[in-house]
């Protein structure tokens, strides 16, 4: 098989943050109960400092892969999407920073999409419609899904879960990545309120709601996606299963959910199931957290990084978006993915943040609420986290916000 010709993900980089706090010190410290850490499955977080807002995650994760293109091809992309629920103003999308500080060409489609979890995928699906219908073949677009996690969900169940960061998809008819399945697409949409977002200062939700529309949505897409693909088999059809995760927990519980339904496995089975074909999307995950929009692309990264892919292999997809929206798609990871993604060391990046300490972490919460949408005016001094920011900024090249003047961001490298 080749994908020479087929629309999809050329190329792909993540930022993780360049911090992180241990989950089960944040259990004990905010003194929640120890059997509901178990359940999330998650070891470490990354954490953001207050000057990283949803905007430097985006350009921090997509720099790479623009430095990476000649002038030619810089000049080829058209098209740039955002995929956020951490927007900073309600009509400015954060497209339009994104695109200034990496330099695009002006004649390039700029906007942002917002369906909580789904914003990445929306984005996503919508590039690979512009390039696929593209009259010149050396069209490109870049896709970008980044988050910022709220201040407001310090001492609940949500705020161990929540990571920082973002992830980046260069789309094109050159998908040295990931090969998307055309037409192979089922969906399942309704109004609900499991989580939601209604103030800059304000995250709220039913965690248990959240968890039974997920699992409604993961049913009726796939079942969708199997009246668009006649035969298709939850165990035979799919090398992995590649599922939205907000936290591995929910990704293990809603896989056996899944199999047991439409493939009649018994425990021993889905367990086995689960270790070869879903457990390698968990590990980035469960050092980083949920981020949202990028939570499934993060675990897109995670499966190609810690499976084998020495032929085509076909993956099955799922995103869901509180509110909510979900879809179940399929791509296919070419042989080379392997090694294109293992230069971009997603791993060594998870490996170098700087362990925080808790009132290290205490301090970087205090300050994320003047990061959020609605401040007019602020400076970001560092020197509150001065020794965190000169560990692991300073010099490095790093996008950060350096003020807000009259609602205007202004940004500076590191």
């Amino acid at each position: 098989m080749t994908t020479d010709s087929a629309v999809g993900i050329e190329a792909i980089d993540v930022y993780v943050g360049r911090t992180s706090v241990g989950v089960r010190e944040l259990f004990l410290a905010r003194d929640l109960d120890q059997r509901r850490f178990e359940n999330l499955m998650m070891r470490r977080k990354s954490v953001g400092l207050p000057c990283e807002d949803a905007v430097t995650n985006a350009v921090n994760a997509a720099k790479p892969l623009v430095d990476a293109l000649a002038p030619d091809e810089r000049e080829m992309v058209e098209l740039v999407i955002v995929g956020t629920e951490s927007g900073v103003d309600f009509g400015k999308p954060i497209s339009t920073y994104v695109h200034e500080a990496l330099g695009l060409p002006r004649r390039c489609r700029s906007f942002e999409v917002k369906h909580a979890c789904y914003g990445g995928t929306a984005a996503l699906q919508m590039a690979a419609a512009f390039v696929g219908t593209h009259p010149d073949p050396e069209v490109k677009a870049l896709v970008i899904a980044a988050d910022a996690a709220m201040a407001a969900a310090r001492g609940t169940y949500w705020e161990p879960s929540q990571g920082a960061g973002a992830v980046a998809m260069l789309v094109s008819r050159r998908a040295d990545v990931l090969a998307l399945d055309a037409g192979a697409n089922g969906y399942y949409s309704h109004e609900v309120m499991d989580t939601l977002r209604p103030r800059p200062d304000l995250e709220a939700g039913d965690s248990d709601l959240s968890l039974l529309s997920y699992l409604e949505c993961l049913e009726q897409s796939y079942r969708h996606y199997t009246e668009r693909v006649v035969g298709a088999d939850v165990v035979t059809t799919f090398d992995h299963l590649v599922l939205h995760t907000p936290f591995a927990g929910m990704v293990r519980g809603a896989h056996r959910t899944l199999v047991r339904r439409h493939a009649g496995l018994s425990t021993p089975e889905i367990d086995a199931d689960f270790a070869e074909r879903v457990a390698g999307s968990l590990e980035y995950c469960a050092e980083v957290g949920n981020v949202y929009s990028a939570a499934l692309y993060l675990a897109l990264c995670s499966t190609i990084d810690h499976g084998a892919f020495d032929r085509p292999s076909r993956l099955g997809m799922f995103s869901y978006g509180s509110g909510c929206a979900s879809e179940f798609y399929s791509g296919v990871v070419p042989p080379g993915a392997k090694a294109r993604l293992a230069a971009a060391g997603v791993g060594r990046r998870i490996a170098d943040r700087r362990p925080l300490e808790m009132p290290e972490y205490e301090v970087l919460v205090d300050g994320a609420a003047h990061r959020m949408s609605g401040v007019r005016d602020h400076v970001f001094d560092t020197k509150e986290y001065q020794d965190v920011y000169d560990d692991r900024f300073a010099g490095r090249g790093l996008l950060v916000l350096d003020e807000i003047r009259d609602f205007h961001r202004g940004y500076r490298w590191s």
